[in-house]
C-alpha cells in the first residue's frame, strides 16, 4: 500500500499544494517584474556588463596593490596602460559604459593611491548595478523553474496516490469472502511440488543440468530467473566436475586448495569460475518456476504458465507438469478473476484499510487528491516553462 497507509493526512497534502503554488506565484511575480527591466537593456547586453564588471575585479586584484607602490612604477604604467585598453575596447553601446569611462578618468594621473580605487568603484557602481540585476534575472529564473518542477514533481506524487486509491476501492469493491480456495490450493500444491523437485535437482543432478535449466528459465522473457554467469556455465560444461551436484559443488567450494586438489584437476580455475560464484549457487531456488500468492491476472498467469511449463519439464516428474496444467486451467474457469481480485483484496487490504473503507475515509482522500490534481495541473498550465516564456 502507498500513500492510503502514511501518516499524511488530506489537510497536510492541501497545506502542501497550497504552499507550492503560493511558492511558484511569488517566483513567476518575480519573475516578471525582472524580466521588464532586464527587457529595457536585454539579456546579452546585460551579460556583458557583467562580463566587464568581472574583468574590473580582476584588474584591481591584480593591479591594485602595485599601482599604488610609490616603488613599484613598473606596476603603476601596467595597470594604466591596460585599464585603458579594456575601457577602449568595451563596445560603445555598452550600457553603463560611461561608469566604466568615469573610472579610466579617476586613473589618470601621475600616482595612484587607494582613495582614487575608492573612487573609482563609486564611479562603476552604475555598472555593478546593472550586473547585479542580471544576477538577480539569473536567480529569479531559477526560483522559477524550481517552484514550477516542485509543482510537477507533487502532481506526480498526488497522481500516485490517486491510482493507489481508485485501487482500494476496487479491492473494497471485491467480495471479501468468496471461496479463495478454489485457486490457493490448486496453487499451493504445484508450488510446493515445484519446489521439491528443484530441491532433487541442486541435490542429485549434474550441476550443468541445473544450471542449464537456469539458463532456459533467464531465456523465457516471463520468467523472472537470473542467467548463470557465463564463466560458471562455460566452467561446468568443460571440465568432469561438472557431473557433480550443485549441492557438492558448494561443498567443494568450502576446500582448502590442497583439499580441493584432490577433488578437481584444477583448483585455481575451480575457483575462479565456481567458489567465485559461491552465492548465486547458494541462493538457486525455484522462485521462478512458483506462481505465489495472490496470483495475477488469469491472462498472464495463462501466458507465464505456458513458458514455465517448457522450463519445469526440463527436470520435474510428470506429476509435477500435470499440477502445473491444473494451474494454467484454472485461467479458463469463469470465476478465475471473481476469486483472484478476492485474494488481492485480502492481501492487500490490511485491517485499518478496511475501516477506512467502512467509514468513507478513502472516498474523502480520493475526492481531496483529486482537487488537489487539479488544481497542480492548472498551475502548471498558468504558468509555463521557461523556454515557452
Amino acid at each position: 500500500m502507498s500513500d492510503t497507509t502514511s501518516g499524511t493526512t488530506a489537510a497536510d497534502g492541501d497545506e502542501r499544494v497550497e504552499s507550492l503554488i503560493a511558492e511558484l506565484d511569488a517566483a513567476d511575480t518575480e519573475f516578471v517584474r525582472l524580466r521588464e527591466r532586464v527587457d529595457e537593456y536585454g539579456v546579452d547586453a546585460l551579460d556583458r556588463v557583467t562580463g566587464a564588471c568581472e574583468q574590473v575585479d580582476r584588474l584591481f586584484e591584480r593591479y591594485e596593490d602595485r599601482a599604488t607602490d610609490y616603488d613599484d612604477f613598473k606596476g603603476y604604467v601596467e595597470f594604466q596602460d591596460t585599464f585603458v585598453e579594456f575601457v577602449a575596447d568595451l563596445p560603445e553601446d555598452l550600457p553603463a559604459r560611461d561608469a566604466f569611462e568615469a573610472a579610466d578618468e579617476t586613473f589618470q594621473r601621475s600616482r595612484l593611491k587607494e582613495k582614487h580605487f575608492a573612487q573609482a568603484r563609486e564611479d562603476l557602481q552604475p555598472a555593478r548595478d546593472l550586473a547585479q540585476l542580471y544576477e538577480d534575472w539569473q536567480e529569479a529564473r531559477q526560483r522559477y523553474s524550481d517552484a514550477r518542477y516542485a509543482v510537477a514533481q507533487r502532481l506526480e506524487t498526488v497522481e500516485t496516490r490517486i491510482a493507489d486509491l481508485e485501487q482500494t476501492l476496487e479491492w473494497g469493491e471485491a467480495d471479501l469472502d468468496a471461496p479463495v480456495e478454489r485457486l490457493r490450493d490448486p496453487i499451493e500444491t504445484y508450488d510446493d511440488a515445484v519446489r521439491e523437485a528443484f530441491t532433487d535437482l541442486r541435490r542429485d543432478a549434474p550441476a550443468r543440468e541445473t544450471l542449464d535449466v537456469l539458463a532456459a528459465a533467464a531465456a523465457e522473457p516471463l520468467l523472472d530467473a537470473r542467467r548463470p554467469p557465463t564463466r560458471l556455465l562455460e566452467y561446468v560444461h568443460d571440465h568432469e566436475v561438472g557431473e557433480e551436484s550443485v549441492t557438492k559443488l558448494l561443498e567443494y567450494a568450502g576446500y582448502s586448495n590442497s583439499k580441493l586438489g584432490h577433488y578437481v584437476d584444477d583448483p585455481a580455475a575451480f575457483q575462479r569460475c565456481v567458489a567465485a560464484n559461491e552465492t548465486y549457487l547458494d541462493r538457486l531456488d525455484a522462485e521462478p518456476l512458483t506462481v505465489g500468492w495472490p496470483p495475477p491476472a488469469a491472462t498472464d498467469l495463462r501466458w507465464w504458465a505456458d513458458a514455465a511449463e517448457s522450463v519445469v519439464r526440463r527436470f520435474a516428474p510428470e506429476d509435477v507438469v500435470a499440477a502445473l496444467r491444473v494451474v494454467r486451467e484454472l485461467t479458463h474457469d469463469a470465476e478465475y478473476d471473481r476469486l483472484q481480485t478476492t485474494a488481492v483484496a485480502r492481501a492487500e487490504l490490511g485491517e485499518r484499510e478496511r475501516e477506512r473503507l467502512r467509514s468513507g475515509a478513502v472516498e474523502r482522500d480520493l475526492a481531496a487528491a483529486r482537487e488537489a490534481r487539479d488544481l497542480l495541473a492548472t498551475a502548471l498550465d498558468e504558468h509555463p516553462p521557461l523556454e515557452e516564456r
